[in-house]
């Protein structure tokens, strides 16, 4: 990883950086620039030895990515969007002083982190003459929207059916309808997920974790298939949303609970609930191409029932009609961040509590959580030199706490915690990435040295047009004095789990996943990391503690070994780990027919 410059520039807080401000040379070897992806299907894992069955999600699967498309948007001078009064004082910091090992990594995925991201299109610098559209900015910002709209009309018509039916424009949501159903597979044979003679649970050895339930897609999707959300666990429910659909499960059994029908597709989620167990979900507010996902739909997922509903106010920003948002939940707010829109909106009721600016640099994402933060782009009249800023911002008003700038020419790329706040930095011109921990004042505090290890965290979601999802990363977790962050190595060779200092960047020890496992941290459980050691095609995942103070994985729940090629075959999975259960979902469900895409997998459960 390549550090940023080590100082932020003089002036305001939250003021634009000196543009004659240089970031750092490339190394001998920068990364590769990553392929675009080619659509849903996983990429082909290592081939194992011979005779075994091929490894599945214990092995990268996910679509190498792209650097984004986020420009900035302001111009010197202008106040940002979450600033304070007051200097910025200059810290002599780490950065400037340590080599920047991350810039020169291939990486297993192409060598840059995260998902394609699009966080806002360049402004035209206040004053001056020239045509913006005829500008080198605005003939690359024109060819991209022209791209964009061809690929989503191209997209639509792989996406809008199966040939079945009609479909009908819809202006507005209708009102959804919860209604129940019927059970699914337990592991004893006796539900509808797989044959009456397939018992999930008849290879299971003693000391291995049960397999609750197995649940297939009953959904008839369109070509393409569809983007799945969650899951998301409440009580004794898990949820997961898809295309129209959103269903609680029974958390023992997989039994179905409840199903929400939507009017149209579900098109994005909060990654995480409020603290009473409800989340909000984007609809698209029509059937056909010009449909745009703005309309929200609270659900509280341990009854099942579909609370408020409230639509995003129309953009009239430039291309903010072509942006999607994401949805962030902090407190008892639903953040909802696109280009050139920010909005807040109270998970009670609805009613909107702020909007971010409209003029200067404006929000593209949120990060939720214990603390709110979002991602700004200000105006810039250097499409290589895009400026952008991170802020908390208090989640009931809108007021900003702090604010970060970020060096010019870095962009902020994910929010790998919002408590202490560390963040993913790029660079697309040379490719470069950082991580750089603050202080909860929105200070810099170090930078992650990475060594010659490789890292990617994988970061899921969906496409996002001209936005950013900022949160979401596995691979990675923090507490208030430590980063944790997995490695990556080659097929067949244990990974590690790496500790730094968050004051410091430095390494603080490691922790094989041992044998030839991989491990990924989930999240922090009792100050200890939570990990989840991959399913292979001859081993069962597992999920396991390492204590702060490192030391060899713990195992809390080692799956069985009889069903480890079905754990390893989900695709691009999520993981959720509660109340002693292990749910690993699918984050997208596609087939080449019908009868395939009825046996597509896309739950699977453990526990004691």
């Amino acid at each position: 990883m390549t550090q940023p410059p080590s100082q932020q520039e003089p002036g305001g807080f939250g003021a634009p950086q000196d543009p004659q401000q240089q970031v750092p040379q490339p190394p001998a070897q920068p990364p590769q620039t990553p392929p675009a992806p080619q659509g849903p299907p996983p990429q082909m894992p290592p081939t194992p030895p011979a005779g075994g069955p091929a490894p599945g999600y214990g092995y990268p699967q996910q679509p190498p990515t792209q650097p984004g498309y986020g420009y900035p948007q302001q111009a010197p001078g202008q106040p940002g969007p979450y600033q304070q009064p007051g200097p910025y004082q200059q810290q002599p910091g780490p950065y400037g002083q340590q080599p920047g090992p991350y810039g020169q990594q291939p990486g297993p995925y192409g060598g840059y982190p995260g998902q394609p991201h699009y966080p806002g299109v360049p402004t035209p610098p206040s004053g001056g003459g020239g045509n913006f559209f005829t500008s080198r900015t605005g003939i690359i910002v024109a060819a991209s929207v022209a791209g964009l709209l061809v690929i989503g009309g191209g997209t639509y018509l792989a996406l809008s059916g199966d040939g079945k039916d009609d479909k009908p424009t819809v202006s507005k949501s209708e009102d959804p309808k919860p209604s129940g159903s019927e059970s699914v597979d337990q592991g004893d044979g006796s539900g509808d997920g797989r044959p009456a003679d397939d018992d999930l649970n008849a290879g299971r050895k003693p000391g291995e974790a049960k397999v609750l339930f197995l649940t297939k897609n009953d959904i008839d999707l369109p070509r393409n298939g569809a983007e799945a959300f969650g899951p998301w666990a409440a009580g004794d429910t898990v949820v997961k949303a898809m295309y129209k659909q959103v269903v609680g499960y029974s958390v023992a059994d997989g039994a179905k609970k409840w199903t929400v029908t939507l009017p149209a597709e579900v098109c994005s989620a909060a990654t995480q609930t409020s603290t009473d167990g409800k989340i909000v979900i984007g609809v698209k507010d029509g059937l056909t191409e010009k449909a745009k996902c703005v309309d929200l739909q609270m659900i509280d997922l341990k009854t099942g029932k579909a609370g408020w509903k409230t639509t995003i106010p129309k953009s009239t920003a430039l291309f903010g009609s072509l942006s999607d948002f994401t949805l962030s939940i902090s407190g008892n707010t639903l953040a909802a961040g696109g280009s050139g829109n920010s909005y807040g909106f109270s998970m009670t009721d609805g009613h909107q509590l702020f909007k971010g600016p409209t003029q200067g640099c404006k929000p593209f994402a949120f990060a939720g959580g214990p603390k709110l933060l979002a991602a700004s782009s200000c105006p810039t009249s250097d499409y290589n030199k895009p400026k952008q800023q991170l802020s908390q911002v208090d989640p009931a008003t809108g007021k900003v706490k702090w604010t970060y700038n970020a060096p010019v020419g870095w962009e902020i790329d994910k929010v790998y915690s919002t408590s202490p706040p560390v963040v993913s930095l790029t660079q697309r011109e040379p490719k470069k990435w950082s991580i750089v921990a603050l202080t909860d004042t929105g200070r810099p505090r170090s930078q992650i040295v990475g060594g010659k290890d490789k890292f990617q965290p994988r970061c899921g979601g969906a496409f996002v047009v001209f936005g950013e999802n900022l949160e979401g990363c596995t691979g990675v977790a923090a507490d208030a004095s430590t980063f944790y962050m997995a490695t990556e190595t080659a097929y067949g060779t244990a990974n590690e789990v790496v500790a730094f200092s968050l004051d410091t960047g430095k390494e603080k020890w490691r922790s094989s996943a041992g044998g030839k496992r991989k491990m990924s941290p989930l999240r922090m459980e009792g100050g200890n990391v939570l990990v989840y050691l991959n399913a292979s095609y001859d081993s069962g995942g597992a999920v396991a503690t390492i204590a702060p103070t490192g030391g060899a994985p713990k195992v809390l729940l080692q799956h069985p070994t009889s069903t480890a090629e079905i754990e390893s075959s989900f695709y691009s999975a999520k993981q959720v780990y509660v109340d002693g259960r292990f749910f690993l979902a699918s984050g997208r469900v596609s087939a080449s027919n019908d009868a395939e895409e009825k046996e597509t997998k896309t739950m699977m459960a453990f526990g004691k």
